[in-house]
């Protein structure tokens, strides 16, 4: 079986940001009971909570001319040895990716340190058939293996893959990053380092890995048009022959009304009559009109303008309130998108209830409270919430791009094609329609509680990729 050796800046429930931290923490634990051996690299960020378990102390990284001598912390968690890189003038900061102000000035030689120390792991304490590195943090990997490494013997026959989670994360930099980091000016020219005038991580990890996956298989296509590539699509579009998309999976170990004990009551597609319990509780937590006829819908996305299509619910439920639909959102962001949920609050206090931050317990009672879920995105690479939703027998409303697309059909739930508060409206008007033939309703929801998009099918995937790359590794 493989040994696969994963590349990330975060991992559930160590640190999570947002579905990269998701992946990195149910994956690898899959890909370890189909009889992979898997180990993950990260970096020891402070707050992190982790017994001190140092199996190395003094490992040389080099990043240019920056040298620095870290310490790798492991922790096995479901058949997984998670090695933490503990380099604290690099990773113990207030922040994972910036401070209160802005990004920090250096993460070009935070992350290609984390690349470098990823490399000594493999030397040292574990040594892959496969390097799998995520996002642009890692996407140096493939380029340090094949440009620095190609001519030592530790490293011959192993291969790359790399995953592309959201290609609007892109990890560019001045071309100043480049002296900084000491790299071969003979590779900064565009298809390699250079993306527009300055150092591309991102597309580093696109020219040099041997392999690339997303999120999605739809996402796969689209980042190959003008519309979704941000500029890589050409790129993307010539290396699509190395490209796959791969659906993220959901652990429904911890996403399953059945056994959620976050909820009121429990439910399965097989008694539903639990759930119109649990949205009485919603809306009793959330103080909005307890009369459980009407139907509830509910948001819960990273408030910002441009991608989650937020902007779109704020103007479509400013005309869908006199047909009675309530609403639940909770998220956090931009703070004018903000303050657009919190004037809708107070215009329609009985219908709309609004909860800024970010609430574990109470994303899994919105859930399981709502009739319907809310995901206008202007893209979407693979998204979880629909997943989730569906499993919740709530009802997702979704804009048909990447993970959405892939993942919701007309049979569970309602599909619309322009990134519009008019097209989003329609969609939601007409699950309003359908939500007065409380039969045909109740079918829907259990064929959406039907689907599995466990991570099981997702990872047998992975593990076939990585055989056929192995397969087609040159002979010594």
């Amino acid at each position: 079986m493989p040994r696969i050796l994963m590349v990330a800046s975060e991992a559930a429930p160590f640190v999570k940001t947002g579905g990269l931290g998701d992946v990195l923490g149910a994956l690898p634990p899959a890909l370890a009971k189909l009889g992979n051996d898997v180990a993950v690299v990260l970096p020891r960020y402070r707050g992190v909570a982790l017994p001190r378990a140092r199996i190395w102390d003094g490992l040389l990284v080099n990043a240019g001319p920056n040298e620095f001598f870290a310490g790798v912390d492991e922790v096995v968690r479901q058949g997984v040895r998670y090695l933490f890189i503990d380099i604290p003038a690099l990773y113990d900061r207030a922040g994972i990716y910036y401070d209160s102000k802005a990004d920090y000035p250096d993460n070009h030689v935070r992350f290609a340190a984390l690349s470098q120390a990823a490399l000594g792991v493999a030397r040292y304490i574990f040594r892959p058939d496969i390097f799998h590195a995520h996002d642009w943090h890692a996407a140096l990997l493939p380029m340090y293996l094949r440009e620095t490494f190609g001519g030592d013997p530790t490293f011959f026959g192993v291969r790359t893959v790399f995953t592309i989670h959201n290609l609007g994360y892109q990890g560019n930099f001045p071309p100043s990053a480049l002296a900084d980091l000491a790299l071969d000016r003979a590779l900064f020219r565009p298809g390699l380092l250079e993306f527009h005038g300055g150092l591309s991580f991102l597309q580093a990890g696109i020219a040099w890995a041997d392999a690339l996956t997303t999120v999605s298989p739809s996402y796969a296509r689209e980042i190959q048009t003008p519309e979704f590539g941000f500029g890589m699509e050409g790129l993307l579009k010539s290396s699509a022959p190395k490209l796959t998309g791969i659906l993220n999976g959901a652990d429904y170990s911890e996403w399953n009304p059945e056994t959620d004990w976050r909820l009121a009551a429990r439910y399965s597609a097989a008694d539903l009559s639990n759930k119109r319990e649990c949205k009485m509780a919603l809306l009793r937590e959330m103080g909005l009109r307890l009369d459980p006829d009407p139907p509830l819908a509910g948001v819960i996305s990273r408030m910002a303008y441009g991608q989650k299509g937020m902007e779109l619910v704020t103007k479509a439920m400013a005309r869908l309130v006199r047909h009675g639909l309530r609403l639940v959102a909770l998220g956090s962001g931009d703070v004018a998108l903000e303050t657009e949920f919190r004037g809708l609050a107070s215009a329609y206090p009985d219908q709309i209830a609004v909860r800024i931050g970010y609430d574990e317990t109470l994303a899994h009672r919105v859930e399981a409270g709502a009739d319907m879920f809310l995901m206008p995105s202007r893209y979407e690479p693979c998204g979880l919430n629909q997943i989730y939703s569906l499993r919740y027998g709530a009802v997702p409303v979704v804009r048909a791009v990447g993970g959405l697309v892939d993942t919701v059909d007309p049979d569970t739930g309602f599909l619309f094609h322009d990134y519009s508060a008019d097209a989003l409206a329609s969609a939601i008007g007409a699950a309003i329609e359908a939500y007065q033939d409380r039969g045909a309703w109740m079918n829907r929801m259990r064929l959406g509680m039907s689907k599995d998009f466990s991570w099981d099918a997702s990872a047998l995937q992975y593990h076939r990729l990585y055989q056929n790359l192995l397969e087609r590794r040159p002979s010594p």
